[in-house]
């Protein structure tokens, strides 16, 4: 049976992980928080992948805080950065395949046409910046990794937008809510989904080759199929909950915040789309989804 590591097994991805983690039986997963792995701690890595000897791990880990990395750069540094490297290096050691994920915030925002892999990254946040080291020691450490790029997440766990703006709508007659910042949002659910399907399909055997000989490593981009405002986001989750709140839009100038904001983040999803057969959900579709187990 083939081990499955994840790492921030309690954000929201991970969360998403352990409900799916059932319909895997073919799959034996260890799911570690901070609690039972700190991956910033080199030495607790090698003993965890001697330990388990997984043949996948799967990065959910990550330091999030936007605004908050602008003054705390260096844990930021040290998980998003430093501790992938210990990450990959360990997968290298033990043959392991390695998931990692990473986020839209690696871009300037300044194009006006959906970001490809190709795309030179230029991040404008401490956060985005730690991100695309993350990257680079992943793939400088184990050349077979495979990184998902994906964006605007949310899910019914954790801190994100759907749950903050659903509290807000229900305490205030109205809200503002940024309208030129351009993006697509990320179900938790369907990222989580999508690379356990990654997985299973890897293991498929049907020509007598070696397991993992699906493995596609690479960069990816991954989200929903969307193209719209925070303001949009908003506007639409006021719509499914039937809610009375006024949603106004206001330009980026009026709502400051100490990191900087790709404008426009949207990114191309074709490759991810044409390389592992899996088809992209409609971003209301998993928002509904998402709001009805909420309500």
């Amino acid at each position: 049976m083939s081990v499955i590591l994840v790492t921030g097994a309690k954000g929201q991805l991970g969360n998403e992980l352990q409900l799916l983690a059932t319909s895997y039986p073919q799959f034996s997963f260890y799911f570690t928080g901070i609690e039972e792995l700190s991956i910033t701690d080199e030495a607790a890595v090698l003993q965890e992948f001697e330990k388990w000897k997984p043949q996948f791990c799967i990065n959910c880990a990550a330091y999030t805080a936007v605004d908050k990395a602008e003054e705390n750069i260096e844990i930021c540094r040290l998980i998003n950065a430093t501790a992938v490297g210990y990450l990959a290096a360990a997968c290298q050691k033990h043959g392991t395949k390695l998931v990692h994920v990473s986020t839209d915030y690696v871009f300037d925002g300044n194009k006006n046409t959906a970001y490809t892999e190709d795309d030179k990254p230029n991040p404008q946040s401490a956060y985005g910046s730690t991100k695309l080291e993350g990257e680079e020691l992943a793939m400088a450490n184990n050349s077979d990794s495979l990184i998902l790029r994906t964006s605007w997440v949310y899910s019914s766990f954790g801190n994100n937008f759907v749950k903050t703006m659903m509290r807000l709508m229900s305490e205030r007659e109205s809200i503002n809510v940024v309208s030129d910042q351009i993006g697509s949002p990320t179900y938790a659910k369907d990222l989580a989904e999508a690379i356990l399907l990654i997985i299973a399909n890897c293991l498929k055997d049907p020509a007598g080759q070696l397991p993992t000989a699906n493995w596609k490593s690479g960069i990816y981009h991954f989200s929903n199929e969307a193209e719209i405002s925070w303001f949009d986001f908003a506007t639409t989750i006021k719509e499914i909950i039937g809610n009375s709140c006024a949603v106004n839009p206001i330009p980026t100038t009026a709502y400051p915040t100490p990191a900087k904001r790709p404008m426009y983040s949207l990114m191309d999803k074709r490759k991810f789309v044409s390389t592992f057969n899996i088809q992209l959900k409609p971003w209301k579709d998993s928002l509904q989804a998402c709001i009805a187990l909420l309500q």
